[in-house]
């Protein structure tokens, strides 16, 4: 027993039409799976950002914990100045004994506010980071939300249903 022209004809048709509802499934859990990795993906730089934001205070905390033990030894520095100056009888208000001790507080500045810069600047970088970790997520979330898996579904089924329309009418011009 054979198939007529017209008869396969027929089921090509039919098998477009189930290859055109196929392509929309697929084109629509393609889309949703598309957004909910680009959500992800917005939520762990969300983290990321988070993350950077405990290193800036890290950085920041062990800069005041490096100033503090600056100060504490600068301080043990300056009373063994004065101790020994003054076992030696030496008038610590005025001349070369006063000039130590401003020396001493001058240097203590100068590295106490090297240690702040240095902790300033990699809160910075940490900042940096996070903004940028923010941003990435903005934009992955942007992206998510431009995805439509419906619109996704009917897109492929209007592509379909063209080619279906046209070998649906070429089969009915062959009938004629």
């Amino acid at each position: 027993m054979g198939f007529t022209s017209s008869q396969l004809a027929t089921a090509s048709l039919i098998g477009q039409i189930g290859g055109g509802v196929t392509s929309a499934v697929g084109s629509y859990f393609s889309a949703a799976t598309q957004k909910i990795n680009l959500n992800t993906q917005a939520a762990i730089a969300d983290s990321n950002a988070r993350i950077a934001e405990v290193g800036a205070q890290s950085a920041l905390l062990q800069g005041q914990q490096q100033v503090g033990a600056l100060t504490l030894k600068a301080g043990q520095l300056k009373s063994s100045q004065r101790a020994s100056m003054a076992a030696n009888g030496i008038d610590l208000g005025v001349g070369n004994a006063a000039e130590i001790q401003a020396s001493t507080d001058i240097m203590k500045e100068i590295d106490a506010n090297t240690l702040t810069a240095n902790a300033v600047r990699s809160a910075w970088g940490y900042r940096t980071q996070a903004v940028n970790f923010q941003n990435e997520a903005l934009m992955k979330r942007a992206g998510a939300d431009s995805i439509s898996p419906g619109m996704a579904a009917a897109g492929s089924l209007l592509g379909s249903a063209g080619t279906v329309a046209s070998s649906w009418y070429s089969l009915n011009k062959l009938k004629e």
